[in-house]
């Protein structure tokens, strides 16, 4: 429930409310509010490490926190530039760009940009039925979408190793609780930062979080080494390793 006040909304999630429908209850949030909006919430029930990592996924920068009695917790949070994640239980693929561009996040799409095959690829692959919609590919086909750094940028290029090791940390801790049936990475450029230098496209040894990883050339349109062809390859090989 959100109720408004001088500075902006607050919004409460109590116990009764199940832990894996806030991401998607603060993606909705996140879209209705402008830039830099600030938004107050209520919570109970959680760990203040799995809550900040909700709130961040969801595109949130967080202002301060404050533990109250009976588990309680209060946050100043505030709608960043970028993309919230869009996540649930049950998710058959869980895909994971390196960060969103600046064109996505104001957009409010992931993948958005006109010359992206993001969207083509895992239409053509047989993952999603509407172009460009986040939320029909949630809840209609548990496709969930996430980044690993949530700092949006003109390019991933800008994005330094400490932050996609510290994005690794994060998705490994978002599919141990949401145990997604596999992870897609987008792009070779995070894991290979963080986890294997060396790594190619295809299944890795490594899991995270206990779900299966898999890494897909980028859907940039600059990367001209892949074609769409290629890219539906790989999604569908992605989403075999879910059974």
């Amino acid at each position: 429930m959100a109720t408004q006040h001088e500075t902006g909304a607050t919004v409460s999630f109590d116990h009764q409310v199940r832990h894996e429908l806030v991401p998607a209850a603060l993606a909705d949030r996140h879209r209705a509010m402008a830039v830099g909006t600030p938004l107050a919430l209520l919570v109970s029930g959680w760990q203040p490490q799995a809550l900040a990592d909700v709130v961040v996924g969801a595109g949130f920068a967080i202002d301060h926190i404050v533990t109250e009695a009976a588990g309680r917790l209060t946050l100043g949070v505030t709608r960043a530039r970028t993309l919230p994640d869009l996540v649930g239980p049950g998710m058959r693929v869980l895909f994971c760009g390196l960060n969103p561009s600046l064109y996505a996040a104001d957009a409010g799409v992931a993948f958005a940009r006109p010359g992206n095959r993001f969207w083509p690829a895992a239409l053509a692959a047989g993952l999603v039925t509407v172009d460009r919609d986040p939320g029909h590919a949630l809840h209609q086909h548990r496709i969930g979408i996430t980044d690993l750094v949530k700092r949006a940028s003109v390019g991933a290029g800008e994005v330094t190793p400490a932050e996609f090791a510290e994005g690794v940390d994060r998705v490994e801790r978002l599919t141990a609780w949401l145990q997604p049936a596999v992870v897609c990475f987008v792009g070779l450029a995070g894991w290979r930062s963080a986890v294997d230098r060396r790594a190619s496209p295809g299944p890795q040894e490594r899991r995270l979080g206990g779900a299966p990883v898999y890494l897909a050339p980028s859907t940039s349109g600059r990367n001209a080494s892949s074609r769409l062809a290629d890219l539906v390859a790989h999604f569908r090989a992605a989403d075999a390793l879910a059974g």
